[in-house]
């Protein structure tokens, strides 16, 4: 994260107000101080002042003593704005949950948040009882597929804001090269940040965020093998966003890449 030593303009105090807001997940049920000031690595102090001001605000609501932390009603307001303001993913849904029951795979887009993608919206297969990842959720940029297929796409000035060392940029090269041979990536298995999960990405440009952002498809790698990944199911979400972007009359991701 930026900060004021190398950046001036850069507003410290807002920067950790809003990390408050980002650290609940839609699984939550609440958030004590102490889990707010885990999953942000802030100052119990430091995340006390700041829920106190948030709750002023409207951001985040509070019962009373011993009560657990909770968004409040403008935090709410201003999800429902932005969730209205990206249509894509409503124009999508249909077709991700199509896809998820058709491959019995967790569909889901993610955003990139600085060097984690951010799950923004999931699509679970019906009658599926595995436990899934869910929106709020952050996995790294390096090491999975829908990290590897953003990175592939951006231009080299965004690219650059990651100060990406020698394994990202080889990272970068690859799905570069995945996407130009077969339009989807997924991350070589010796790259992978974790060994539980496989999953293939197609990235589409939204115009909304200016830069790409990943359509991605996954499940456990025994459900999921690199040789389904190529034969059925990254053909079938590469077919899914290129429709989406005939539909949007979007530029393919690669092609805005600069």
């Amino acid at each position: 994260m930026t900060t004021d030593e190398t950046d001036r303009k850069f507003a410290n105090t807002l920067a950790r107000g809003l990390a408050v807001l980002r650290a609940f997940r839609a699984s939550d049920s609440g958030l004590t101080h102490a889990q707010i000031a885990d999953r942000t690595g802030l100052p119990k102090p430091t995340v006390s002042r700041l829920t106190y001001t948030l709750c002023e605000l409207g951001y985040l609501s509070h019962g009373g003593r011993n009560d657990r932390f909770r968004l409040g009603p403008s935090a709410i307001a201003l999800g429902s704005v932005a969730s209205v303001a990206v249509n894509f993913l409503d124009l999508a849904s249909d077709a991700m949950q199509q896809l998820a029951d058709d491959t019995g795979t967790l569909t889901l887009v993610a955003v990139r948040d600085d060097a984690r993608m951010l799950l923004v919206r999931t699509w679970r297969p019906q009658n599926a009882s595995t436990i899934w990842l869910e929106p709020g959720h952050r996995i790294p940029v390096f090491g999975s597929s829908s990290g590897m297929a953003v990175v592939a796409s951006l231009g080299e000035e965004r690219f650059a804001q990651l100060t990406p060392k020698a394994d990202m940029r080889e990272f970068r090269t690859e799905g570069y090269s995945q996407l130009i041979a077969q339009g989807f990536t997924y991350a070589p298995e010796g790259t992978r940040y974790a060994n539980t999960v496989n999953a293939v990405s197609v990235p589409y440009f939204a115009e909304e965020f200016g830069e790409p952002v990943a359509f991605t498809a996954g499940a456990m790698p025994g459900d999921l093998p690199d040789a389904r990944i190529r034969d059925e199911v990254g053909p079938a979400l590469r077919a899914l966003v290129r429709a989406l972007e005939q539909r949007t009359g979007r530029t393919p991701a690669l092609g805005r890449r600069d």
